[in-house]
């Protein structure tokens, strides 16, 4: 894995704020946030609308940046990195999976996870062979050459997991990523999203949903901007 190193966390906040002006209003989505996720962790933020927690995970995503405050991404401190190798640094240490899926329709389930690593300048022979492996891991083997509108929500969800951890990335961000999807078809995604953390890949859940909240080992509560509760137990489905 590229989790970081030896005693370094993959996330490392230090009284991050975030402030957006809203005409000539000022609102604070984020209030002092300290926290650090250690590599190989699989964790859960959950909170009301408009507690903070989008906004958290666009700066964990390094989708937005914090108006104050540090944020250290595998020991790399964000604010010292330009828009050009923040992009990078998305592309090889990041995985996102989003409620909506975000695939390109025009382009087969295979193309789709080939996008990272088309990014990264990988030569077409090997993006095919990681990309083909990734969505036999999956369960989606026989299913490369569909297009997302031949697929259904699950199997688009699984398309958008082996995107996200084609490039190996050290951390791997969920945002409500069984929302659109029945119970039944949550819980496989959910599985898939465990056994990656079991290879290594931290995991950072944001939900709504206590059941799917319940299975990780670690559930961070935001209220008001603020880190409400740090709560660790067994987890498990």
């Amino acid at each position: 894995m590229s989790a970081a190193a030896g005693d370094r966390g993959v996330i490392e906040l230090d009284d991050l704020h975030k402030v957006y002006d809203v005409g000539p209003t000022s609102v604070h989505a984020l209030r002092g946030v300290d926290l650090r996720i250690e590599p190989g962790e699989l964790v859960a933020i959950v909170g009301p609308s408009g507690s903070g927690k989008t906004t958290l995970m666009e700066i964990l995503g390094c989708l937005s940046r914090p108006s104050r405050g540090r944020y250290r991404l595998s020991g790399r401190d964000v604010r010292e990195i330009d828009e050009d190798g923040l992009a990078r640094l998305r592309g090889r240490e990041i995985g996102f999976v989003f409620q909506s899926f975000n695939l390109l329709p025009r382009l087969s389930a295979l193309e789709n996870v080939e996008l990272p690593l088309s990014y990264q300048g990988v030569a077409r022979r090997e993006r095919r062979r990681r990309a083909g492996a990734m969505l036999e891991r999956v369960g989606l083997g026989s299913r490369t050459d569909h297009r997302p509108t031949q697929m259904s929500g699950g199997e688009r969800q699984r398309v958008a997991i082996a995107r996200a951890l084609v490039n190996d990335p050290s951390l791997i961000l969920a945002d409500e990523p069984t929302g659109n999807l029945d119970s039944a078809t949550g819980d496989e995604i959910l599985g898939l999203l465990d056994a990656a953390n079991a290879s290594g890949n931290t995991v950072v859940i944001v939900t709504h949903d206590s059941r799917v909240a319940g299975r990780a080992r670690r559930r961070l509560s935001i209220r008001d901007g603020r880190v409400d509760r740090d709560e660790s137990h067994s987890g498990g489905a």
